[in-house]
């Protein structure tokens, strides 16, 4: 039987068939390396060079790839997350080996957490050090690839240069393959420098498996929504992942079902909809209204640890989750679990699915947000609230935030309406320090049209204060927000509440508006009160700024205790 119908393997004209017999001299398999990136369509990197990977970053002269090059490989793996989430595409990051490929271990967990589609590129010694004997080469470790494994999706080892494209475009795919994440390719020192005749590399494809939901599955999930007297909905990073917002918001209108986004979907629905519960996620009132529905769709999100107020919540009804990762289906409550991708899942739940009406819904929803804020407003939290509306107030629509773990992130999550998919982006994955400034750089490195906002409590600034040469070498219009309170304000606060004082919170800081201004990047103290304008200025001026902020700011209680 012949197949010849179904071939679609690229073909070689005869002048490229030409250069394919002569190609050019001076290639090593660094142009190997950027020649796959750019064949798969890559456009920017990230990274770092060192010593064993600068065979990798010789050749990238020789390509049309533009380099963005951080101080710190943490945050050169943090702004490659940022530019993976805000463009869908595959950032590389190019690192060197041992304690270079090691600094890059955060940044990779967070965009793990986050399904950030970030190719890690490292060098390795060269390739007689390899297996796990004591040769002492610098940066040798005995197992490199095992300190990555626990944290990426997967791993791919190259030993010789004719591996180099296969492997990139093997780890390229599982990148970009639902859900989205990290991927680390390891690539020795003598093999990037060693004088390649191969041809250029030119026909490259790697195309993501699509994942798609089991019909039978969809069937009874839609049995179940169109049956449901008082059905919800919990959208989480999934649905902005998989650009699937429109497809949610249609669903929601024809069950009018509820819907609650967790605090890595910000965006995901429209904040203002008659439908919309917001964020409210860390309330009890929130939570006790997602408790009563009889039908809980859970569409991307694991239902972790903050997107169930601390594991409080207790669903009473059936659960149906679509989700990408498997190792988060059911993970944390029994449902009809569904292995799909949100997009491709929430198509076909919006062709299977009955309208139903229930003009009811919008005032429950009102009654549980009237709720939220009452409780709020016993509490004296103005200032919080009052720096919450004054970052909504100057932040273009379309422009792209990105929050460190600090208080007033934390008051972002539950309060900040994000108003467009894919613009509001913290470090909630894996929580950890000194995401927010190096991020918002890989974002405007992927669009330099519209300015990008970080905001950073005095402590996380600290992490990335480096990052400030970055930002001037590039000329990167992002505008730094530092809310600084002279300390880890928020470990002070646990501290305070659990052992009546805190230990190893306070901290001795710079002058950060002289700090920045020895950059070469303008700087500005303000207050609460001209707070909405000093950022509105900034964010308007083009290249990079800082805006400091000395506040102490306090959290809202919680409910889950």
């Amino acid at each position: 039987m012949s197949h010849d119908h179904h071939d679609e393997r690229p073909r070689l004209t005869p002048e490229q068939i030409a250069d394919a017999l002569n190609p050019p001299a001076g290639r090593n398999g660094g142009d190997l390396v950027v020649e796959t990136l750019q064949g798969l369509g890559a456009t920017t990197v990230f990274g770092l060079p060192g010593q064993h990977a600068l065979g990798m970053f010789d050749a990238l002269r020789r390509s049309s790839l533009t380099y963005i090059g951080l101080r710190v490989e943490n945050n050169a793996g943090f702004a490659a997350d940022a530019y993976g989430r805000i463009t869908g595409e595959v950032a590389p990051l190019l690192l060197s080996t041992g304690p270079g490929a090691l600094t890059s271990l955060a940044a990779l967990q967070e965009a793990a957490a986050a399904s950030a589609p970030v190719l890690a590129i490292s060098s390795q010694v060269p390739t007689a050090g390899l297996g796990g004997g004591r040769h002492g080469y610098l940066h040798e470790l005995r197992d490199q690839k095992a300190s990555f494994r626990d944290v990426v999706k997967s791993v791919h080892t190259v030993r010789t240069a004719s591996q180099i494209p296969s492997a990139i475009a093997a780890a390229w795919e599982s990148a970009l393959t639902a859900p989205h994440g990290p991927v680390w390719i390891e690539i020795p020192q003598d093999v990037l420098l060693a004088q390649t005749t191969l041809p250029v590399v030119t026909a490259m494809d790697a195309t993501p498996r699509e994942l798609h939901a089991r019909p039978e599955l969809t069937a009874v999930a839609a049995d179940l929504l169109t049956k449901a007297e008082r059905p919800a909905i919990i959208a989480g990073g999934g649905v902005v992942r998989s650009d699937a917002s429109g497809k949610l918001l249609a669903l929601a209108e024809k069950l009018d079902a509820p819907v609650v986004t967790t605090f890595g979907g910000k965006g995901a629905f429209p904040w203002e909809h008659p439908l919309s519960l917001q964020s409210w996620l860390e309330d009890r009132y929130t939570t006790e209204f997602l408790e009563s529905a009889d039908v809980l769709l859970v569409v991307g999100s694991g239902l972790g640890e903050l997107s169930s107020n601390y594991h409080t919540f207790a669903p009473c009804g059936r659960v149906v989750q679509i989700e990408a990762d498997a190792g988060k289906l059911e993970s944390n409550h029994p449902a009809l679990g569904i292995h799909a991708d949100a997009r491709e899942a929430l198509s076909d739940l919006l062709e299977a699915v009955d309208r139903r009406e229930d003009p009811s819904a919008p005032d429950r929803v009102r009654a549980v947000l009237d709720a939220v804020r009452d409780r709020i407003a016993t509490q004296e939290l103005t200032l919080e609230q009052r720096l919450i509306a004054s970052v909504r107030e100057a932040l273009p629509d379309t422009s792209p935030s990105f929050w460190d773990m600090t208080i007033l992130a934390y008051w972002a999550w539950s309060a900040f309406d994000a108003r467009r998919p894919n613009t509001m982006h913290s470090a909630q994955g894996a929580g950890g320090l000194g995401y927010g400034f190096p991020a918002a750089l890989g974002a405007a490195a992927a669009d330099r049209t519209r300015p990008v906002l970080a905001v950073s409590g005095d402590g996380g600034a600290m992490y990335s204060i480096a990052e400030l040469a970055t930002a001037r070498q590039y000329d990167l219009p992002v505008t730094w927000l530092i809310v600084d309170d002279g300390g880890y304000g928020i470990l002070r606060e646990y501290m305070t509440g659990a052992f009546g004082e805190a230990t190893a919170t306070e901290l001795s800081r710079p002058d950060f508006v002289a700090l920045a201004e020895s950059f070469g990047v303008p700087a500005v103290r303000t207050t609460p009160e001209t707070l909405a304008a000093d950022l509105a200025e900034s964010l308007a001026r083009p290249g990079p700024s800082v805006v400091v902020l000395p506040a102490l700011l306090r959290m809202f209680e919680p409910t889950h205790l």
